[in-house]
């Protein structure tokens, strides 16, 4: 998976294409991301202890296959490559403007 916490992304399917936000987590072991804003869904909580029970609004992961990064020069959605810079590390770069990601 090329993403990772912190980047910013864009929905390019589902109910909530178009939006953009920041990714919260990642779920690496299921190709699933958290996205800020996005794919929120109601969770009922039981009443635990002293506090009561309630209906909480958050978000929910959805497929890295449906986000796309979004490109920092041109704020564009973009893929992401890979390349080796000077000192010998690998570092992410986008397809479109070549900027780096890291």
């Amino acid at each position: 998976m090329n993403l990772k916490v912190g980047d910013n992304v864009v929905v390019i399917a589902g109910k909530d294409k178009g939006k953009e936000g920041k990714i919260v987590k990642t779920l690496k072991n299921d190709n699933k991301v958290v996205v800020e804003g996005v794919n929120m869904i109601k969770k009922h909580v039981k009443p635990n202890g002293g506090a009561a029970g309630s209906i909480v609004e958050m978000e929910a992961p959805i497929h890295v296959s449906n986000v796309m990064i979004v490109d920092p020069k041109t704020k564009k959605r973009t893929r992401i490559g890979h390349t080796v810079d000077k000192k010998g590390n690998k570092v992410r770069v986008t397809k479109k403007s070549n900027s780096n990601l890291d």
